[in-house]
């Protein structure tokens, strides 16, 4: 598949497309994308997403899929009430779940959902865990 016909996060390796506005590692040096992050490969966008997810969790007490879908992709950008039912669906974990961080099963399921309402299409999980191990 040509790289042009992938969804941005695949064509940015930010398959969580997350907004500019933080210095990551792995980050590209010439960016061209005006809005979204770019990096060097797939799992460095993801352990961003990971670090990002992290925060959430543990600092801003965010701890169910709504809590978190709700900061991630707010009601003033996005369809969050269909987003969080989508990520619960997919991944197993009912809205009222409270998330752990520490969980890499639990975590690389929710990535997995998030990935695939982000932009149709979805990772390998051997890739998704290569991110959040990197975090």
């Amino acid at each position: 598949m040509k790289k042009e016909q992938l969804p941005r996060g695949f064509r940015n390796n930010n398959p969580l497309n997350i907004r500019i506005g933080n210095v990551w590692l792995g980050e590209v040096n010439h960016p061209t994308d005006p809005n979204f992050e770019q990096f060097v490969s797939i799992p460095y966008g993801i352990r961003a997403a990971c670090i990002l997810l992290r925060r959430y969790i543990r600092h801003y007490k965010r701890t169910t899929i709504p809590q978190v879908i709700t900061a991630w992709a707010p009601p003033s950008e996005n369809a969050t009430s269909h987003y969080v039912d989508i990520v619960c669906q997919l991944s197993g974990i009912t809205p009222d779940t409270q998330l752990d961080y520490s969980n890499k099963v639990q975590m690389c399921r929710l990535l997995a959902a998030m990935i695939q309402v982000e932009n149709g299409r979805s990772l390998p999980m051997q890739v998704i865990e290569q991110g959040y191990d990197l975090a």
